[in-house]
């Protein structure tokens, strides 16, 4: 089920924002077989509960057997996309590059994951997310004033400027193969999509709307009406007042008279608004202060755990979470109408599938005999 049905992906397993890219795409229904290490236990020490190794099928190879390159450039015959994430030229090497895979197939999708991207003088460097965003000009303005950079989990690296990055590059390829017939290579970098997550913040720099200090701009924690506030039982508040509307919503709820405070974008009242809304917020407990915002459009929500955004209202009644496999975790999503996204499957152990796979991709039960004793295929 879902707008990606019949469509088919090759998945080299990785780990990180190449899985995600694959979760996505196999939740809109595209059937995702995912190429396993033989022998291993997925592409994770977690993979068994890991939602990022949902709804594939698993075939085990080992790749430094040659001929195990044979039986992947087999399987793109017949599927539109390929995803890797080695760092570059070890796909070549292991002889299913691009190169290769689209001289077996000229339509096919090759969908490659790096941090550095292919080219550049960084590009056979280690890196993590924190990097990426160190050096896209994205982790110097996280954080506090007076503090260093803090970094956002791995979330907007490997994830949004990764993961969901290469994914939106995949579509857009197959979208204009319809066109023209022809497959290509995407080069989805991470430090790139860091950087193109940040746009808006370039053009508030070159507007004088933001400055490189740390913690003292709009959304930066700079600006006391967007922020978080711990209440009076230790939980915190999320305050995102930033239009006027919503900050006299915000004085509302709280009780304060918005003449009696300094206005609202006044940089030189901040530190004494910030006085006042923290005063206010450590007076009722964090359940109380949803409670009192719950009819305000005052921009103001509970900071919740994982588990407890699961139970919140809210997420129930849309069905934001499910359960696969016993673990919660979030649903499919976007949404569509005519073409909903199933529920997904559980992950699977490595090589799972693989002589069910094999199969379909046409090899013979002898074909499959040899490749074991040859220790190409597990």
């Amino acid at each position: 089920m879902g707008p990606l049905e019949g469509m088919t992906v090759i998945e080299i397993a990785a780990l990180g924002p190449g899985p995600f890219c694959a979760m996505v795409l196999a939740d809109l229904g595209a059937d995702v077989i995912r190429v396993d290490r033989k022998g291993g236990d997925g592409a994770a020490p977690l993979a068994a509960t890991d939602p990022l190794n949902r709804g594939r099928r698993s075939l085990a190879l080992d790749l430094k057997n040659a001929e195990a390159a044979g039986v992947v450039l087999r399987l793109v015959e017949k599927a539109d996309v390929l995803l890797e994430g080695f760092r570059p030229g070890v796909a070549e090497r292991l002889g299913i590059g691009p190169a290769a895979c689209l001289a077996r197939n000229p339509g096919l999708v090759y969908g490659r994951m790096t941090g550095w991207g292919q080219g550049g003088p960084l590009a056979m460097r280690a890196g993590h997310d924190i990097d990426y965003l160190a050096v896209a000009g994205v982790l110097h303005h996280l954080g506090r004033a007076g503090q260093p950079p803090t970094p956002p989990l791995n979330l907007v690296a490997d994830f949004g400027g990764g993961g969901m990055l290469l994914a939106l590059g995949v579509l857009a390829a197959l979208w204009e193969r319809a066109r023209s017939g022809k497959g290509q290579v995407v080069d989805a970098a991470m430090v790139d999509g860091s950087a193109l997550l940040f746009a808006m913040f370039h053009g508030m720099r070159a507007a004088g709307a933001w400055t490189d200090e740390r913690g003292a701009n709009l959304l930066d924690t700079g600006a006391p009406f967007y922020d978080c506030y711990e209440t009076a039982d230790g939980g915190f508040v999320a305050v995102g007042a930033l239009e006027p509307q919503f900050f006299f919503g915000l004085c509302a709820g709280l009780g304060i008279d918005p003449n009696s405070l300094p206005f609202q974008f006044d940089r030189e009242g901040w530190p004494a608004l910030r006085e006042r809304l923290a005063a206010a917020f450590r007076t009722r407990t964090r359940e109380e202060w949803e409670q009192v915002f719950a009819g305000i459009d005052g921009c103001v929500a509970p900071v919740l755990t994982m588990g407890e955004a699961a139970r919140h209202p809210h997420n129930q009644e849309r069905g934001t979470f499910v359960e696969v496999g016993g673990v919660v975790q979030p649903a499919p999503a976007p949404r569509f109408d005519r073409t909903p996204a199933g529920m997904p499957t559980p992950p699977v152990a490595a090589g799972a599938h693989t002589d069910e796979l094999l199969a379909r991709f046409g090899f013979a039960g002898e074909e499959v005999a040899a490749l074991r004793s040859s220790g190409a295929v597990g």
